[in-house]
């Protein structure tokens, strides 16, 4: 039996994918890898709570600090474009406060009304997060343009501007990769689109010392086609964040990178012989998987059910943001053709045995039957004691060929079975 024994968390921005060691023990139980993935998890959750508030409180603090910077140095020293740069970071303010709500909400443990949790607050404070980036770009780039129109409102930035912008540059920058960090590590869509808000302050800042720089050589405009070039760019953040946002909301299913992780994740389990019918959607950071496994179809209810619980565990401890797993468990390929529902069922199948069996004694003697509904057919396995047939094999032969011939009036029926124990 597989359990869980070391865990790490591959830094891997595209596959955040929570690398389990396995060591085999015919000890354990799965109820205890069960046991080990939840408190693995619930741990992964609280460190998820933690950096989600420690990033947003420094992020806050940072842009709180340098809006007020920009802002005075653009109104100081007549650039509009810094000024701009400026309600940029206080847009990444209270980006970081929804970042800290949305986080603390998300957080929450699954209840009867949310069975799936509250992890698509994080989704929505995203999409929240981007409609007001929207806003805000046009804002910025109405303003710009009306000055575009009317020179007479162009400013002229002085050259202490440029200290103001390079200290915005380098802060944002390391912003950017401190929190981009805590969202590997975590597999947090949130974080890393709170990284790349800060990543967007950094370039805007970065085209407002180009503006500044152009117009103290003497092209007035260009420090407020800086102010558009900022707009636009803010504008494009907030078309991807409220893009995946609705993606996510509409339930699309993961990437090709996170389906192939999954496929190979259950192909690695013992008795899977293929997989179909694959789905996945997204609450959030988390992720639940719906999927049908092939099994050998004379395996018994017990070990089919062995198989999907090993499926369960194993997806849930490889792959970070899985947190719900259904697996059904097929006989036979159903994907292209569902199971005939006009076959009839156990009761009504048993029924038709004793009626075509009629008359044959040790048929009377069976002590269980078992049924396998296969190829739009039934296969019927029938156990006897052993003193039915004991040391006589032509006997058994001839047991088994009785039950077969009276089988044949009936199509639903395929082959017969017999065992002695």
């Amino acid at each position: 039996m597989e359990t869980p024994r070391e865990f790490f968390v591959a830094l891997c921005e595209k596959k955040c994918i929570v690398r389990i060691a396995h060591k085999d023990t015919k000890s354990r139980r799965i109820t205890t890898a069960h046991t080990s993935n939840r408190i693995l998890r619930e741990d992964l959750q609280k460190q998820r709570v933690e950096a989600i508030s420690r990033t947003a409180v420094v992020g806050g603090l940072v842009n709180l600090v340098l809006a007020i910077i920009k802002i005075g140095a653009g109104m100081s020293w007549r650039s509009q474009a810094l000024v701009a740069d400026g309600i940029h970071s206080l847009s990444d303010l209270l980006s970081d406060a929804l970042v800290w709500w949305a986080g603390r909400h998300a957080a929450q443990a699954p209840d009867p009304e949310h069975p799936y949790g509250y992890g698509r607050y994080e989704t929505l404070a995203t999409m929240v997060l981007g409609a007001f980036l929207l806003v805000v770009a046009i804002g910025i780039g109405w303003d710009a343009g009306e000055r575009l129109f009317a020179p007479e409102q162009l400013l002229q930035p002085q050259s202490p501007a440029l200290v103001a912008v390079a200290l915005s540059i380098l802060v944002k920058e390391w912003l950017y990769w401190w929190t981009l960090g805590y969202a590997r590590r975590l597999c947090s869509d949130l974080l890393r689109a709170n990284a790349w808000h800060h990543r967007s302050d950094a370039i805007s800042s970065l085209v407002v010392l180009v503006g500044i720089v152009g117009t103290l050589m003497g092209l007035p405009y260009l420090d407020a086609v800086a102010a558009v070039i900022v707009a636009v760019m803010i504008a494009h953040i907030a078309w991807e964040l409220g893009r995946q946002s609705i993606r996510d909301l509409m339930d699309t299913g993961l990437g090709v990178e996170r389906l192939a992780a999954i496929r190979e994740t259950i192909d690695s389990v013992g008795g899977v012989r293929d997989i179909h019918m694959l789905r996945t959607r997204k609450h959030g950071w988390q992720a639940s998987v719906d999927v049908h496994v092939l099994v050998d179809p004379r395996v018994s209810v017990s070990e089919g059910h062995m198989i999907a619980a090993l499926v369960e565990n194993r997806l849930k401890s490889r792959i970070a943001e899985i947190n719900d797993v259904t697996v059904h468990v097929d006989p036979e390929d159903d994907d292209a053709e569902l199971i005939p529902v006009e076959l009839p069922t156990r009761d009504e199948t048993l029924a038709r045995l004793g009626q075509l069996w009629e008359g044959i004694v040790e048929a009377t003697k069976r002590q269980r039957t078992v049924l396998h509904y296969l190829n739009g057919r039934i296969d019927v396995e029938v156990y006897f004691p052993l003193d039915v047939c004991v040391g006589e094999s032509s006997r058994a032969e001839g047991v088994r060929d009785r039950l077969q011939a009276a089988l044949t009036v009936d199509p639903i029926f395929n082959r017969v079975f017999i065992y002695f124990g």
